[in-house]
């Protein structure tokens, strides 16, 4: 005959159980905010399409500077300003520019604040903590060092971070868009647009306000 086991055993158990499943959450990691300066290197990929972003970041003083280069191919500079001007020009015989207007300025450097936390997973060689932000960016943080190592876009667009340089800072002087953003009679050179991945860049930066 079997013997039933008293119910209030069982629901001591389930207290116990739920307490446990509430202290896991309040327990799960949570993103390091990003150094108020710093320099990255970052390879781009996306579907084999190939580029090299060298990231200076300046909460300080409120810009950011994205320099991408693409697999033999030009050079696109991106600065952008906390007040929410952007350039974006380059700097060879065509003199092209365009700016823009956001209704943000640069990510705050604790932007991720929010996210839901995935778990962990091994990317690169590294044991990294992983969380999603609105379903739009899933960021990569090394377990013990708290460095990024990759993020990855809605678009599959993968940034993988090959250097991290905490508390670099790029001269003033190549803070200043060349003067040739000022004239508005300058045409813009076909191909600079927000496409591809400066449109991304964009776009992660105005969703992570959410």
């Amino acid at each position: 005959m079997a013997i039933r086991r008293p119910p209030i055993l069982i629901v001591v158990f389930l207290v116990i159980l739920t307490a446990g499943v509430r202290i896991a959450t309040a327990d799960e990691p949570v993103p390091a905010p990003w150094p108020h300066q710093f320099h990255a290197l970052m390879f781009m990929n996306y579907s084999g399409d190939l580029s090299m972003i060298d990231l200076w970041y300046d909460w300080t003083n409120g810009r950011n500077f994205n320099i991408i280069q693409e697999q033999l191919g030009g050079i696109t500079y991106d600065l952008e300003w906390n007040n929410g001007t952007s350039f974006i020009y380059s700097l060879d015989e065509s003199k092209s520019c365009r700016s823009a207007q956001l209704e943000v300025g640069i990510l705050r450097p604790n932007w991720l604040d929010g996210a839901k936390y995935l778990g962990q997973r091994h990317v690169n060689g590294f044991h990294c903590n992983v969380w999603e932000k609105v379903d739009f960016i899933w960021y990569y943080e090394d377990v013990e060092t708290k460095r990024p190592v990759q993020w990855i876009f809605y678009t599959g667009r993968e940034a993988h971070v090959m250097t991290f340089e905490v508390g670099a800072v790029l001269e003033d002087e190549k803070w200043q868009a060349p003067v040739y953003c000022f004239n508005k009679e300058k045409k813009k050179k076909k191909g600079l647009s927000l496409e591809g991945g400066l449109r991304e860049f964009k776009g992660y930066k105005e969703k992570a306000v959410l």
